[in-house]
């Protein structure tokens, strides 16, 4: 039987490929459904830079942190109110977290990786003993969402800023509350314990620092007004001699105090962004800090100098940061992309591609072969950067 001739003769020497005789059924086509030829989130499973993708949640993701101790532990938390536990390169392996009501909004590894606090929204923390059973205990105290969760450097004491104004801190061994600090005159959006354990700073939405004595919950120094920021806190970094905190604001200006005085050193030295700050980060030598902002910059500054060594262009708002060793910081994006810069001449040396929506959190593994990013599209990518330090 011989094949159908590739050109019909009788119509102008057009090629057709099919007669209409051949057809079977028409299928009517919304052009809606059809992606844009340009619109490749559609592919990004397939040609995305992760080695890893986790997709188990079902909302988008505010939250990512790192096991300090084992390099393919990461947990994740976000808007479907449900926090997990997942390893790099084991598709096949994760724990949920369960407990929450609302979004699970932060997440921390304590300093020797046994213990995963978490927090959502509905002001509940849980504490999982992640070298055991992975039992959650539930921390009693705060009134309101919880914003932010931080460790002692060397012990399992946990803190936690709250949209009630207040901050709280408990010995997780027994669940026992220790201290509440009391003294804000709004939510608490940021804080830390300093890297020696002893004083601990907080920043919040009423544009003022606190510096308080963990032990007797005493507020030591309140750094506010003129020459300080004119709005709230969104952001907060601690050098790690603990003599210096970084903060950032809703008014675009970023900040440097210094912890035992509680005065504004930077003499107004670093520019302000044109909108808000959003992330800050030194560098591992103390030497060097990044800001990251709305306004589509990073901006690396000399801290010794206060003079900037690099802007970093971006194609939308900066959302996060992560420092990968003395060289490379990566910043996460609300354009959906991950991007490695050169902090020492300000040039974008790779773009991570993974995600269809704004980056919400970064984290970089413990042996820093990894970095994990969070994203609104509801996914977590692992990425190897191994290569930049």
């Amino acid at each position: 039987m011989s094949s159908p001739p590739l050109l019909d003769d009788e119509d102008d020497n057009e090629p057709s490929f099919i007669d209409e005789a051949d057809i079977i059924h028409e299928v009517e086509m919304d052009n809606e459904d059809l992606p844009d030829a340009d619109d490749d989130s559609e592919l990004e499973d397939e040609d995305g830079d992760f080695v890893h993708k986790f997709t188990a949640h079902t909302g988008e993701l505010y939250s990512v942190a790192s096991s300090p101790t084992d390099a393919t532990l990461v947990a994740t938390g976000g808007g479907d109110d449900r926090g997990f536990l997942w390893k790099i390169g084991q598709g096949d392996w994760a724990f949920e977290l369960p407990g929450h009501e609302e979004s699970v909004s932060s997440l921390a590894f304590s300093y020797d990786g046994q213990r995963l606090a978490s927090g959502s929204l509905d002001g509940i923390i849980k504490v999982w003993d992640v070298s055991g059973n992975l039992e959650g205990k539930k921390l009693e105290g705060p009134g309101g969402g919880i914003e932010w969760l931080s460790w002692h450097p060397r012990g399992h004491i946990l803190l936690a800023g709250s949209e009630d104004f207040t901050i709280w801190m408990w010995n997780t061994d027994n669940a026992a509350l220790l201290n509440t600090f009391i003294g804000h005159g709004d939510s608490v959006s940021c804080g830390d314990f300093t890297p020696d354990g002893k004083i601990i700073c907080t920043g919040s939405n009423d544009a003022t620092l606190r510096i308080w004595n963990p032990k007797s919950a005493e507020s030591t120094h309140v750094v506010r007004g003129h020459p300080y920021h004119t709005e709230g806190l969104t952001c907060l970094t601690i050098n790690s001699t603990s003599t210096l905190a970084l903060s950032g604001s809703k008014d675009g200006s970023v900040h440097i105090v210094n912890i035992t005085t509680g005065r504004v050193v930077d003499n107004n030295a670093l520019a302000p962004h044109s909108d808000s700050i959003e992330c800050v980060g030194f560098s591992p030598s103390d030497s060097w800090a990044a800001v990251g902002s709305m306004d589509k910059k990073l901006i690396i500054w000399d801290i010794e100098h206060l003079i900037p060594r690099a802007t970093c262009e971006h194609e939308d708002g900066v959302t996060c940061l992560a420092w990968l060793g003395a060289s490379y910081v990566a910043t996460g994006c609300v354009d959906g992309k991950v991007r490695l810069w050169d902090s020492r001449s300000g040039e974008c040396v790779k773009t991570l591609k993974g995600h269809a929506d704004a980056i919400q959190s970064l984290s970089v593994s413990a042996n820093r072969d990894y970095l994990v990013s969070a994203s609104l599209d509801g996914t977590a990518c692992a990425f190897e950067v191994e290569n930049f330090r």
